[in-house]
């Protein structure tokens, strides 16, 4: 699924226009984005953590050259999934 179809699930879901569904959407994001930026986490239950996770230095190859290179520490976003989406995403239904 696209930001698109996405749109369009969540405004027929809610009942709402497609562009107020992009604007709920965008602002989601923005407000999740934010947060994040700050280092702080958001956590919907029963869905799900945005965070931050450090990234140590590490040493990597240069795919074209192999040349070992030196990989900068970074921050990089996260998503652990709550248990209730888990279970609902199980196939069997036994997560």
């Amino acid at each position: 699924m696209n930001k698109s179809e996405l749109i369009e699930k969540i405004a027929a879901d809610a009942g709402i226009s497609k562009a107020e569904a992009r604007r709920a959407l965008d602002a989601f994001t923005k407000a999740v984005t934010e947060s994040l930026q700050e280092g702080d986490q958001v956590t919907l239950v029963g869905f799900g953590t945005f965070s931050a996770k450090k990234r140590s230095a590490r040493t990597g190859r240069n795919p074209q050259t192999g040349e070992i290179i030196e990989i900068a520490a970074t921050k990089v976003p996260s998503f652990k999934a709550g248990n209730k989406l888990k279970n609902l995403v199980d196939d069997d239904g036994h997560g």
